[in-house]
């Protein structure tokens, strides 16, 4: 009985140091630590990305914290984010960089101080050491955008850019991919004109309303994230111009959705932010555990909402 006993002891303190994920770690009792910075804190995107996050920080009972700038316009609040990260010594870093540039020595001082970054979203310029990127595949869906405005303006007219930051890499890269395939494809559409709403539904729904002030003719517009493209549906609305002017843009949201729905918005470009999340956080853990996890970019999936499908999105 004593044995029995003795063996069952050590059965239990033998599963007590087994790692929570159920996977080889190098930490034994200590859970890794995880940080998610966002673009911002305001964004739905944003927190459907860190609800997926934190889920799948949960299921593999890892520490997980999150933090994000008051907004997108200075670069310089998400590179002090990530130096306290730094110095606060975690093991995950999950960021959405802001710029392509400007947070590429901050990532590499992470990389040297031996943490694993993971970048969602958006990714680095040239000379970003980073260990993998999780996103979707923006010139692919940009150039479906583009395929979805030309053919619901039947190919010909003008067609107005609303993006949100000038120099994120993930809306430069919806910004240059749609002109692209516009020049590639469609001769008869003409783009009179990129502005940059920083993602503020209200810049957006002006710069919107002057786009179609200074061209009475205007076909189309293509908003570039979820503040660019409300902004530009509620301006068109607004101006009685629904059905009128198409507009193409990104991303699932109440606001969005209602609009789509309305007819006021003809499509947007539904991502997976939650899927971006969970597939971070895994990315980090299987990193720290010696996995083998590709640097090219693993894309979390993109849809074309329209009325037809946008509620089972």
């Amino acid at each position: 009985m004593k044995k029995r006993f003795l063996f069952a002891v050590a059965g239990l303190i033998l599963l007590a140091s087994l790692p929570a994920f159920g996977q080889k770690s190098t930490f034994g009792n200590t859970p890794p630590k995880a940080m998610f910075i966002a673009m911002d804190s305001m964004d739905l995107h944003w927190l459907k990305l860190t609800r997926g996050a934190q889920q799948q920080a949960a299921k593999l009972k890892i520490d997980y914290n999150n933090s994000a700038p008051a907004g997108k316009v200075d670069a310089s609040q998400q590179i002090a984010i990530m130096e306290d990260a730094i110095t606060a010594k975690y093991d995950i870093i999950l960021l959405a960089p802001q710029t392509a540039q400007a947070l590429i020595p901050v990532v590499n001082k992470a990389k040297a101080a031996g943490i694993k970054v993971v970048l969602v979203d958006s990714g680095l310029g040239a000379g970003a050491n980073y260990d993998a990127f999780i996103g979707t595949d923006n010139a692919a869906a940009a150039r479906t955008a583009a395929d979805t405005l030309a053919k619901a303006i039947g190919g010909k007219g003008k067609v107005a850019i609303v993006n949100a930051q000038a120099g994120a890499a993930t809306t430069m890269t919806r910004e240059n991919e749609f002109k692209a395939q516009i020049a590639a494809k469609y001769p008869g559409i003409t783009i009179v004109g990129t502005q940059y709403s920083d993602g503020d539904k209200a810049k957006a729904l002006n710069i919107t309303t002057d786009f179609m002030r200074a061209n009475p003719d205007l076909a189309g517009v293509y908003a570039c994230n979820e503040g660019a493209t409300v902004g530009a549906g509620n301006a068109v609305k607004q101006a009685g111009k629904a059905g009128k002017v198409v507009v193409v843009g990104w991303d699932k949201s109440a606001e969005s959705q209602a609009l789509v729905m309305d007819g006021t918005i003809n499509a947007v470009m539904v991502q997976n932010p939650a899927a971006m999340g969970t597939k971070g956080i895994q990315a980090g853990v299987d990193l720290l555990n010696g996995k083998s996890v590709s640097k090219d970019m693993i894309d979390s999936g993109c849809t074309v909402g329209t009325k037809a499908n946008i509620g089972r999105l």
